[in-house]
């Protein structure tokens, strides 16, 4: 019964973990609020006002500034029309989110256009759309604008005003000068593209991931909140059902011989009574919880943590000893811990791993002296690809398929989000986790666990004989 049940637990977590990510690695979803898109516009705005003002006014430079004051306006125009139509808290989809950056890349073109081409020196502005989209947007549209930048950089350095210079001058600069100045719009645009998207992504998983880690450790929490709710219900109820019993006999003793309204008050008595014991046996359920189930060896933690998983097919040893340099009693004393939802958790998903992976054989040896307590898994199967092996444990990375899943994109069971939420988890109570490749000539991977003796073990005037 307690392997059928906490294997419903196990299914039930990796359903959550599964949903989650589904909803918060949603391609379709997209991170740009308009509010922050027309606070930059304004900014903008205001900036090219100021520097065409400046030009024309303060300096007497000549260029097209009617045609200018008009793009600017038209940009302020459309700032206007979004926060009248839309909350600034809307949260922009995909296609809107393109035309609006299409747009700005646009506006900026034309802008360019009539000051210069690319020697204007704000040329380099072009980028900021494209890295806009990068940041929050999928790669697809990132593509797609980032191509639209480099096609208007280009007709740009073939086609526009003169740069606004003093008057009866002309600023003239080579075309090799030129050529240069597009080569640098142009990595300029692709680096800083993907620079963001990239820092964008991490940020995006690492969030979406503790996110999903917390829903699982709530479920856990809420789980082992159920036996107080019992216990609760067992203390509120046995009074009541004290006075009905009470009651019943009182009426059974009164009931001068009618035989039906006997057997009928019998029954509720004997009914009530029941009740009493089911409460009673809860009661002592949540005692038995409170002082046995609630603190663990460490052989009793890797036991119910590895129970889901012995069904699998899969030869399981558990050895747990006190280490070889532990010199006093307290250090060869097992230590006891408080059961933790997390590390339970933490713990299984890392065998569940191994369980996966290995060809028939899992072993989980633990040993502790008076500072520390050390978990290894180790399994005999392929091993960690060598070339992610330092980047994993970061969400929605993956090295390792079990035999028989063809499909790579699996990655709950792969080393990906499970493994990150089972790091984070362990690491939360105080462990340091390592990982490595048993050597040649055998096969199969190694992960270790570390607590500071002192951060998982239970005060001992918690322990229980």
């Amino acid at each position: 019964m307690l392997d059928k049940t906490t294997t419903s637990e196990a299914e039930q977590n990796l359903e959550v973990v599964r949903t989650a990510k589904e909803e918060l690695s949603n391609p379709g979803r997209s991170h740009l609020r308009l509010g922050t898109i027309t606070r930059l516009r304004w900014f903008a705005v205001v900036g090219q006002a100021l520097t065409i003002s400046i030009l024309y006014w303060g300096l007497g430079f000549s260029f097209p500034v009617g045609w200018c004051l008009s793009l600017v306006a038209l940009s302020a125009w459309l700032n206007i029309i979004l926060r009248l139509v839309y909350p600034s808290s809307y949260r922009l989809i995909a296609s809107y989110a393109a035309l609006i950056l299409g747009f700005d890349i646009w506006h900026l073109t034309a802008l360019l256009y009539l000051t210069g081409g690319l020697l204007n020196p704000f040329a380099f502005l072009l980028l900021v759309p494209v890295s806009i989209s990068a940041s929050t947007q999928y790669p697809r549209i990132t593509i797609h604008l980032g191509m639209l930048a480099i096609g208007c950089a280009t007709l740009l350095a073939l086609y526009h005003y003169p740069l606004p210079w003093y008057p009866h001058d002309t600023a003239k600069m080579d075309d090799i000068y030129v050529t240069g100045l597009w080569a640098s719009v142009v990595v300029g645009i692709t680096f800083m593209a993907f620079y963001s998207w990239r820092i964008a992504r991490e940020t995006r998983d690492m969030s979406n991931a503790l996110a999903v880690a917390e829903l699982v450790l709530a479920r856990e929490q809420k789980l082992s909140a159920l036996d107080g709710l019992a216990a609760a219900a067992a203390h509120e109820l046995g009074t009541p059902l004290s006075t009905i019993i009470l009651v019943s006999k009182e009426l059974r003793a009164q009931c001068d011989g009618r035989k039906e309204t006997a057997e009928d008050l019998d029954l509720l008595t004997s009914q009530a009574e029941r009740c009493q014991e089911i409460l009673s046996t809860l009661s002592r359920k949540r005692v038995d919880t409170d002082l046995v189930h609630g603190r663990l060896t460490i052989h009793e933690m890797i036991d119910e943590a590895v129970e889901p998983y012995r069904s699998f097919g899969k030869g399981i040893t558990i050895d747990t000893a006190a280490s070889y340099d532990a010199t006093t009693e307290q250090g060869r004393t097992q230590p006891v811990i408080n059961r933790n939802p997390g590390l339970l958790y933490g713990i299984g998903n890392l065998v569940e791993n191994a369980v996966d992976f290995s060809s028939s054989q899992v072993n989980i040896d633990a040993s502790w002296n008076e500072k520390t307590v050390k978990i290894v898994i180790s399994d005999n199967g392929p091993g960690f690809d060598m070339g992610i092996l330092d980047q994993l444990g970061e969400p929605y990375i993956s090295s390792r398929h079990p035999p028989g899943r063809e499909n790579p994109g699996e990655k709950e069971n792969g080393l990906g989000l499970g493994f990150f939420i089972a790091k984070t988890l362990l690491e939360r109570s105080g462990a340091s986790l390592s990982l490595e490749n048993q050597d040649s000539p055998k096969t199969g991977a190694i992960i270790t666990l570390i607590w500071p003796r002192k951060a998982i073990e239970a005060e001992k005037s918690e322990w229980v004989a």
